[in-house]
């Protein structure tokens, strides 16, 4: 086990409070010790980019963390995160190898271990060979909780990367035509995407005419025909963080489903906006799909809205909270959710309108400026 250097003179972690509130919930849960290896998680808690790392969190105090990574890592966690005590294995130690000694010399008896429910079943087996006699407590929930809560750089770059999408969205149109696959306009979202941020957040879904009753729809060959509706749901990810958005291009009046379509997106644009509207802090996220949901099913379409009205986005493009009917999380300043009600008909038309907004103080912010 190679030891990094910690220079205690560096700048203070950024992310102080949040690992020393992760460290506090590893003590209010009765853990002798939580291993962190999910990357969104790392980073959420240290700063650092990382697909091979282990944070051994202790209770009580972040000082007693420590940053296992291998030799390719190491520069990088010394340069990010000064303060942070960085570990390099030995050959043929690993991850859980190093933190299981880093533990046993700092005489901690673990009795209960707290890991990641995400990890691998091969990581769990040998987590339990490692630690034997230990009870595992999957405690994941505990940094997912303190994610959803953004810090102020986080939500500035989250801003920003919802601004970028808005523009991206602006700018794609333009290129679009009649004539063009569904996958042909996703190439397009994509090329902006890659040319001007990060890649996208997730794989950007186009929907020409009927596909939209599909509302996770495999963008296809299906050619988009003049006058047809079409629902593009896209994020463009920036400086490590995700964005969301989902508008729709309404049809002509010459198309056939034009006057049932315009009556079912002013229901959901009614939804969206109650929800905007409703949004605060203190209400649980089951609460604010309930304000949404309301809308649709009094409007007589309740079976078409079969999926949850929102979710968090951060690091990755689904966290914390969850808008749902059993989203229990209370809604506080600092955390993002989406607002996307939606109606599907199946084989005729879907209309789903998605907005990302902040919870402030005193209700919620939106960051999403593209026309709807």
């Amino acid at each position: 086990m190679k030891e990094g250097r910690s220079d205690s003179n560096a700048a203070a972690n950024p992310l102080a409070e949040r690992l020393d509130d992760l460290a506090k919930a590893v003590r209010r849960r009765r853990l002798d010790a939580m291993l962190v290896f999910g990357e969104a998680n790392i980073r959420s808690l240290t700063g650092l980019v990382c697909d091979n790392g282990c944070l051994v969190v202790r209770p009580g105090a972040a000082s007693a963390t420590a940053f296992i990574t291998d030799f390719r890592y190491v520069p990088m966690a010394h340069r990010v995160a000064p303060w942070l005590r960085t570990v390099e294995p030995k050959k043929g130690r690993g991850l859980a190898g190093t933190a299981a000694e880093i533990l046993k010399k700092a005489g901690a008896k673990v009795a209960r271990l707290g890991f990641e429910r995400a990890i691998s079943a091969g990581l769990y087996l040998k987590l339990q060979t490692l630690f034997r006699g230990a009870k595992l407590v999957e405690a994941e929930d505990e940094v997912l909780n303190l994610r959803a809560v953004k810090t102020v750089d986080e939500i500035t770059r989250l801003a920003a990367a919802e601004a970028l999408n808005d523009a991206i969205w602006r700018d794609a149109q333009k290129d679009f035509r009649a004539g063009m696959t569904e996958k042909e306009m996703q190439r397009i979202i994509r090329a902006h995407m890659n040319a001007r941020g990060d890649g996208e957040a997730f794989e950007t879904i186009v929907c020409a005419g009927a596909n939209a009753a599909e509302c996770h729809h495999v963008p296809d060959d299906t050619v988009w025909q003049k006058g047809e509706p079409l629902l593009v749901d896209m994020g463009v990810k920036l400086d490590g963080v995700c964005s969301d958005m989902t508008r729709c291009i309404r049809p002509s009046r010459s198309c056939a489903v034009s006057a049932e379509y315009e009556k079912i997106y002013s229901i959901v644009l009614e939804a969206n906006m109650a929800a905007i509207a409703a949004a605060k802090p203190g209400m649980t996220g089951k609460a604010l799909d309930k304000v949404a949901r309301d809308v649709i099913r009094k409007a007589g379409y309740g079976k078409a809205f079969g999926h949850s009205l929102g979710h968090g986005v951060g690091y990755e493009i689904h966290e914390m909270p969850t808008a749902s009917s059993k989203g229990e999380t209370v809604l506080k300043p600092g955390m993002l959710v989406t607002i996307e009600p939606g109606i599907y008909l199946e084989g005729r038309l879907g209309v789903r309108i998605e907005d990302l907004v902040l919870i402030t103080t005193t209700g919620c912010e939106v960051l999403s400026h593209s026309r709807k």
